[in-house]
């Protein structure tokens, strides 16, 4: 009939249907998660390191103090970055950063050493083997120096960097759930701090949901592919084995950072230019 409405080929792609985003929820939510994580970290250290005097508290190791210490000033400085874009003092919070991104590699030596520092006294996490409570802690430290480094990656582009920059940060609050009183309700330390995280990751997922902003992962791995030379333009190229994990850390940090831009702010495809030379025998070609 005429008047039937005609039906677009299911072949043809689709344009995708954007939610608007409520920017001032959003400043809220990410507020609102750098003060719970806080909260986070001072309940779980509070017996033994905030309410035992903090540098006067009797760790085992003196590591333990500095590493206390810089972990410490990383969440302050998470609270007060998360508190800057909430007042939209942008200037100060890129000013601040510079200061932060210092932080990450001291946490992440730091962290090695404690670690390393309480296998040799023989310290668990629960039940667990001595092994394994050094292995839990280690994947900690290996994950949160990818994804802070994603983080720095993607500093110009702020739905990524803030989405990397609280998951890095929701990763070390693993510690300070494991030293919640989890025993209370039949769960071993490892289960309550594997809990707690899941928590939180829902939270930041329902938010984004509820936003129309949650990130899609359906090209996570497509997107994260690193480029790849052709044969044609570099013919005696072999790979070399010392790069390897150069290009395993730049997939997976394109990975992470397809994974935390949200499809409506991810920028489109890159194609290779074609050179002059090209272009003109593509020319002449059609000509002929």
């Amino acid at each position: 009939m005429a008047t039937e409405a005609l039906r677009t080929p299911k072949s043809l792609p689709r344009r995708p249907i954007y939610r608007s985003v409520n920017r001032a929820a959003e400043r809220s939510f990410f507020a609102g998660m750098a003060v719970l994580l806080c909260v986070v970290v001072f309940i779980g250290f509070s017996p033994t390191y905030f309410r035992a005097g903090m540098l006067r508290a009797p760790l085992p190791s003196p590591i333990l103090h500095v590493h206390g210490a810089v972990f410490t000033i990383w969440m302050l400085l998470y609270l007060v970055q998360s508190a800057l874009i909430s007042a939209r003092r942008v200037a100060w919070h890129r000013s601040f950063g510079t200061v932060a991104f210092c932080l990450p590699p001291i946490m992440i030596v730091l962290g090695m050493i404690a670690a390393l520092d309480a296998f040799h006294r023989g310290a668990r996490i629960g039940p667990l083997d001595p092994a394994v409570s050094l292995a839990i802690p280690l994947l900690g430290i290996i994950c949160f120096a990818i994804v802070i480094f994603a983080a720095w990656r993607t500093r110009r582009r702020p739905d990524a960097h803030k989405r990397l920059v609280l998951f890095a940060t929701i990763g070390l609050t693993e510690a300070a759930f494991g030293r919640f009183p989890w025993s209370l309700i039949g769960l071993p330390p490892a289960a309550g701090a594997v809990t707690g995280l899941g928590i939180l990751v829902l939270l930041v997922i329902a938010s984004d949901t509820a936003n129309g902003e949650i990130p899609t992962f359906t090209s996570f791995v497509g997107a994260s592919a690193p480029p790849s030379q052709t044969p044609a333009a570099s013919p005696q190229a072999t790979p070399r084995p010392c790069m390897e994990p150069c290009v395993l850390l730049e997939v997976l940090t394109r990975a992470l950072i397809n994974a935390a831009t949200p499809a409506a702010q991810r920028p489109p495809p890159e194609h290779p230019r074609e050179s002059r030379t090209a272009r003109r025998s593509k020319s002449l070609s059609a000509l002929g």
